[in-house]
């Protein structure tokens, strides 16, 4: 059982690694042989993790069906292990691919499920990240002061706000300020 611990551990490192070179298929492959050895040792946190990399791998090379297929198998599962951190990742990464493919309704209802799981767990900085994300996606679909509110909300509640969040605050502002005119 060890040796299939150290070689599901070691796969899923060498995932990472290729990751961040930038080689994305090779990391995908390395973690699905990863998840297909957590699986035989029952170690579904896991096997929900390497769900959720390969769907980040996938989204980041536009291949937003297998994104979604990937994610929402994450999602699945973090569902019924109860890992409501988890699954508000999930929520928050499925959500990125929606807005991403213009399906901002559905972008918009899981980032404010993601935003509620946080909460609930108390994640604030994941709640803050979350309802600025929604902010943003509520704005573009014309949702303008809603948009701006929650963003607001999002950033209040940040521990340290970025230079870019910042600044992404006042152009909403400015531009809610613009449309009221009209």
């Amino acid at each position: 059982m060890e040796q299939t611990e150290d070689k599901a551990q070691s796969l899923q490192d060498e995932g990472l690694r290729l990751f961040q070179e930038g080689l994305y298929d090779e990391a995908a492959r390395r973690f699905s042989e990863a998840m297909e050895h957590f699986a035989e040792e029952g170690r579904d946190v896991e096997v929900g993790e390497m769900l959720n990399n390969i769907g980040l791998i996938r989204r980041k090379q536009g291949r937003w069906d297998e994104a979604l297929d990937s994610l929402e198998e994450a999602h699945r599962l973090f569902v019924r292990l109860d890992d409501l951190s988890r699954e508000g990742q999930t929520l928050g990464n499925m959500a990125s691919v929606y807005a991403a493919t213009k399906r901002r309704e559905e972008a918009n209802k899981a980032w404010s499920e993601a935003a509620s799981i946080f909460q609930e767990v108390g994640d604030r900085q994941k709640q803050a990240d979350t309802m600025m994300a929604l902010g943003v996606s509520l704005f573009k679909s014309g949702q303008r002061q809603e948009g701006l509110a929650t963003y607001r909300a999002g950033m209040t509640m940040a521990e340290n706000p970025t230079f870019v969040q910042k600044a992404y605050q006042i152009l909403l502002t400015i531009q809610v300020r613009l449309f009221s005119f009209f």
